[in-house]
């Protein structure tokens, strides 16, 4: 009933934010003399917050249509290369000879797209050939497509590493770190000769006990069943994946906005005295910024209940009592893919210590095999997107590919 009224809700503003958009545009507009005055642009200004939160945000475009590769401009193609119900293996085409390591970047479901890790992309496929998992919104996957749970996650991992062939190197940021390092202990046990050469960690809930957070401790002092009860709701009939359990889009992004709510409302604030003074600069940050963080797409219920209480309220990875369709996950089986972690120093998500656990888990790797890194000065995003890490983090995670990657060609680093 709630995605109903949210919905309806939606719908009875439409004709507010209509007029909020033409009022922008009038006020916007060179040929009316009132936005040229202080004034004018005020009332603008107000408009345009007004339609913007008034707004329902789609999944965004990655808008990546070229690179730098060795200081030369080339072109890049989106190509799906194996689709799946859940998610799509996506892969950024260079119109260049492929002569750089093969990376699958496994993106967060956790309430975001996978564009939330364009920065991500933009960098690495200066010197790499990058995949993404590309996931599907929940309310758009027809019942008939079956469930998706947290089991599946992994599995989806295991076949889009298959799918890409040994001389793969992946890494996973947030969330995913908890399946993807399921995922390749897995195919360690079962000798599959697909293990990928080395597997990046990046802030991610290993041992959640290693380090509390809100977020922890929100899930450490509620049990299971209050989760169904408050956040989980049916998907409407009018979409295509209607009557499915999801954990709503909205609801997930009021929990992130009430994280920081201060910083977003001061955030917002700050956006119309930009637009008074004319910083369209500063304007356009902010709205690039928001239109990716207000894109948030449905999660499963299943796959949101069991990661709960799988990662966070049991710790079973780090317990030791992990079981994926029966069979459990032992990390100390991995030997042949090399391990780095990456943590940031203000990371208040999954903060340091959570994700370098992966470090006691992979015992039977020797230390020439693993590498942590602990960012000064970042937090959560910090570590993926921004200066720190064009500058910092992903030159030190390119070196540990190239030092791994099968292939001796690849032994010096672009520039």
């Amino acid at each position: 009933m709630l995605y109903q009224l949210y919905d309806m809700q939606h719908a009875a503003l439409t004709p507010l934010r209509l007029v909020a958009e033409a009022t922008q545009a009038t006020f916007q507009n060179p040929f009316f003399p009132g936005s040229y005055t202080k004034a004018g642009r005020a009332i603008a200004a107000g408009a345009e917050l007004l339609e913007r939160t008034t707004r329902r945000w789609g999944k965004p475009e990655f808008g990546l249509p070229t690179t730098m590769v060795n200081g030369r401009e080339v072109k890049v193609t989106e190509v799906p290369v194996l689709e799946k119900p859940f998610g799509t293996l996506l892969r950024f085409q260079r119109a260049v000879p492929n002569d750089h390591p093969k990376v699958l970047l496994v993106a967060p479901l956790s309430g975001h797209y996978a564009t939330l890790l364009r920065g991500t992309v933009a960098q690495l496929m200066q010197n790499h050939d990058v995949y993404i998992t590309d996931w599907a919104d929940a309310k758009m996957v027809p019942l008939a497509r079956g469930r998706f749970g947290f089991e599946d996650y992994v599995e989806y991992v295991m076949d889009f590493i298959r799918h890409l062939g040994p001389d793969v190197h992946v890494i996973a940021v947030c969330q995913p770190v908890v399946p993807v390092l399921a995922a390749v202990a897995l195919m360690a046990q079962m000798d599959d000769p697909c293990q990928p050469r080395t597997m990046t960690l990046m802030g991610g809930p290993v041992d959640t006990s290693a380090a509390p957070t809100v977020v922890t401790q929100l899930a450490e002092t509620r049990d299971i069943e209050w989760f169904a009860r408050n956040v989980i709701h049916s998907v409407p009939v009018y979409y295509p994946g209607g009557m499915r359990q999801v954990y709503p889009g909205f609801i997930q992004l009021t929990g992130f906005m009430s994280m920081n709510l201060d910083r977003h409302v001061g955030e917002h604030l700050g956006l119309f005295r930009h637009l008074v003074r004319g910083d369209g600069e500063s304007a356009e940050a902010h709205r690039k910024f928001y239109d990716e963080y207000l894109s948030v797409l449905d999660l499963t219920a299943e796959f949101y209940l069991e990661t709960v209480k799988s990662v966070f309220q049991d710790r079973d990875l780090p317990r030791g009592t992990m079981k994926i369709r029966g069979v459990t996950v032992d990390c100390s089986a991995i030997t042949r893919t090399a391990l780095m972690t990456v943590e940031g120093e203000l990371d208040d998500i999954s903060a340091p210590g959570q994700t370098i656990a992966a470090h006691r888990l992979c015992s039977s790797l020797p230390d020439g095999m693993k590498v942590d890194l602990l960012q000064k000065g970042v937090g959560h995003y910090g570590i993926f997107n921004g200066r720190r890490w064009r500058e910092q983090i992903e030159p030190q995670i390119r070196s540990f590919i190239l030092k791994h990657d099968s292939r001796g060609k690849h032994r010096t680093v672009a520039a």
